[in-house]
């Protein structure tokens, strides 16, 4: 595997790093989900933001990144970028542990076909001002083989930081994780009018006990240990099925998109 490390996200329907979080879960091991990241930005007017991510073994750019955003292309600019950290190694947020990156964000590519009407080629790369360094506490997620499908019943997981409950006001501060399984597309069709098969997955606790709540957009489904979705939008104030960006449906474009003739 190449030394660099990328990002995996998405951009989402619910306003900065809003999309549909994380849980009702639990807490996990310190450092036991090592691919996962946390980020954090100032916005255009000023305002504090944070969502999440995963790292994932990169293709040969250097240094690339993949990372979750909640904004609007029309939002996207160099000064948002700027302001952007990436925090690798973290399980405590509010710590400052030592096993903690924190890494600055150079350049963002978003999918050209990004449709801000109906969400869908919901993506994009962020290119890191430097290399992530691969610790235990560091380490990439595997993405999803070319041509892998999921079937309905299949019991994925959700890590992130996002508020723990519908009524939570604010995200948690140590990493939980969900327990979500695979939905049939008929039902997430019915639920979601925008929803498209073939290039979104569809998840949730069939107890309705943990879901996909607001502050953990970019957050990885996980199945099998690898990453097979990036978490994209839901339903506000309800424990309805998690939309999550497919990635083998982008495989090509990230390929394509970080070749030496597209670097940034």
């Amino acid at each position: 595997m190449p030394p660099v490390l990328i990002l995996l996200t998405l951009l989402l329907m619910l306003g900065a790093c809003g999309g549909e979080g994380d849980h009702r879960g639990h807490e996990v091991k310190p450092n036991s989900r090592p691919y996962m990241t946390f980020i954090k930005y100032v916005d255009a007017n000023g305002n504090r933001k944070r969502c999440g991510g995963f790292l994932s073994p990169s293709l040969p750019l250097t240094p690339p990144g993949l990372c979750p955003l909640s904004l609007h292309i029309s939002h996207l600019h160099s000064a948002l970028y700027s302001s952007m950290r990436v925090i690798l190694g973290a399980h405590n947020i509010k710590a400052q542990e030592e096993t903690q990156q924190i890494i600055p964000v150079a350049k963002a590519i978003p999918h050209p076909d990004y449709n801000a009407e109906n969400w869908s080629n919901d993506i994009m790369l962020l290119k890191l001002q430097r290399k992530a360094i691969r610790t235990k506490a560091v380490r990439p997620l595997k993405l999803s083989r070319a041509n892998a499908q999921l079937k309905p019943g299949y019991v994925c997981h959700l890590a992130g930081w996002g508020r723990k409950s519908l009524h939570a006001t604010k995200g948690t501060d140590l990493l939980q994780e969900a327990e979500l399984t695979i939905q049939d597309d008929q039902k997430c069709k019915h639920l979601f009018h925008y929803y498209i098969k073939t290039k979104q997955i569809c998840a949730e606790d069939p107890k309705q006990i943990q879901a996909a709540f607001k502050g953990d957009s970019g957050g990885p489904l996980v199945c099998d240990n690898r990453a097979y979705g990036v978490l994209a939008y839901g339903k506000a104030k309800s424990i309805a099925p998690g939309i999550f960006t497919k990635v083998v449906s982008f495989l090509l474009w990230i390929r394509r998109s970080m070749k030496p003739s597209n670097r940034c």
